[in-house]
């Protein structure tokens, strides 16, 4: 289940790498800015926000359920369910390295 919800999830985790990469880390140094973005933060925002809030709120009611009915312990259980849900990201990553 978290696999398949890792693949809608690609979206909301690359605007997360977008944001990070164009602002905090390319202030730090770590990351360039892209050439082309000269709108400012605030847009990028308007769309990360409901995003990636909406992709965590099915994410998590999706895995609250099945949760409680589970064996697994708590911390072991999330943290499975979100390696799962990462690696469609992962094998796209790979896939365009590889291309």
């Amino acid at each position: 289940m978290n696999f398949l919800l890792g693949i809608p999830a690609i979206v909301p985790i690359w605007l997360l790498w977008y944001v990070a990469a164009n602002w905090p880390l390319a202030a730090v140094g770590l990351t360039q800015r892209s050439p082309t973005e000269n709108d400012g933060m605030l847009p990028a925002l308007v769309l990360l926000v409901p995003i990636v809030g909406l992709s965590v709120s099915v994410w998590w009611l999706a895995n609250r359920a099945v949760a409680r009915g589970t064996r697994l312990r708590g911390r072991t259980y999330w943290t499975v369910c979100a390696v799962a849900t990462l690696l469609p990201t992962a094998l796209s990553m790979v896939a365009t390295t590889l291309r």
